[in-house]
């Protein structure tokens, strides 16, 4: 699909703020002072913010500018002063997204000890479903739908960070640090099983009548779930 009418962050600055788009001709009202710069980053968060909510429950064409705009607390043609389309907010809040939930993964360096590491990051992904739940629901739709919006990411920064990451465990699995695993596989697990109790929270409120609100069942989540993926991988001497 053509991108071209969408405004991209830097590369690695998916979630930086971007301050209005000028019109050509016109001077800015207000010079870019750090108060004013500082406004204007707290007025664009409070845009995706709202944008994140609407988009999580109703989806892109399920949610209206207008509506985007009344949760943010600003009028539609503020709005379009900072974005300048519906599709573009999307854009914006997916990329945001993305950068928050990769940084865990980016977190995890080749000298750590891998079971610690993975350990941990298996718990960061628990803490990102349970602060973050509509941020992984969104994610979730996007993927789902075969993610029109994201593919060029997902075929690029992504793609790239996971083919580092797998050469860093297939590098720990060389030294005899972990036990032999496809290294996709094992990402692939462990987002299929930490984002689940986000993107399916109704299904795991039915049968067990909690979720990851309640503070003591996400600690269980996490413990249980590092278990079973980390004894699954744990390195074992041949006798």
């Amino acid at each position: 699909m053509a991108r071209s009418a969408v405004t991209r962050d830097p590369p690695g600055k998916g979630a930086s703020p971007a301050t209005p788009k000028s019109r050509p001709g016109q001077r800015s009202a207000h010079p870019k002072t750090p108060r004013r710069l500082k406004q204007i980053e707290a007025k664009r968060t409070a845009m995706l913010d709202a944008a994140l909510g609407l988009f999580s429950r109703a989806g892109l064409h399920g949610t209206t500018v207008e509506q985007i705009a009344e949760d943010a607390g600003v009028s539609k043609t503020n709005l379009f002063y900072y974005f300048a389309s519906k599709e573009e907010i999307y854009v914006a809040v997916l990329s945001r997204l993305l950068d928050e939930w990769l940084a865990p993964l980016r977190a995890i360096e080749p000298d750590a000890d891998p079971v610690v590491a993975i350990g941990e990051y298996i718990r960061r992904k628990i803490l990102f479903s349970r602060t973050q739940p509509a941020a992984s629901r969104l994610f979730c739709l996007e993927i789902v739908q075969g993610a029109p919006l994201l593919k060029r990411e997902l075929e690029t920064s992504l793609k790239q960070l996971v083919d580092a990451k797998a050469a860093m465990i297939r590098g720990w699995t060389a030294a005899g640090k972990l036990a032999p695993v496809d290294p996709h596989h094992l990402i692939f697990a462990i987002w299929a099983t930490t984002q689940h109790y986000a993107d399916f929270a109704g299904q795991i409120d039915a049968l067990l009548g909690t979720g990851l609100d309640d503070e003591a069942f996400a600690n269980a989540a996490a413990e249980n779930v590092s278990r079973i993926i980390l004894e699954g991988i744990r390195f074992r001497p041949i006798p």
